[in-house]
């Protein structure tokens, strides 16, 4: 069962690697909890995607490990 939902507000946890911006605000655009069988997720371990939106506009998935609830 997926942690956050559409529109919620994130924050890439500080231990994230360095391409998901830790530490940076996000909402989610997009939630994967069965992810469609392709390379792309292939690279995610086992668990709840989510596409994620920065406040620049710019867009990326991430696996549920990497975010928390923003404050």
């Amino acid at each position: 069962m997926a942690k956050f939902t559409y529109s919620d507000a994130v924050r890439v946890r500080a231990r994230a690697p360095a391409s998901l911006r830790p530490g940076a605000a996000a909402s989610v655009i997009a939630v994967f909890e069965t992810p469609p069988a392709s390379s792309h997720f292939a690279k995610f371990p086992q668990g709840v995607v989510y596409s994620i939106e920065y406040a620049d506009g710019a867009a990326t998935d991430v696996h549920e490990d990497h975010l928390e609830l923003a404050e």
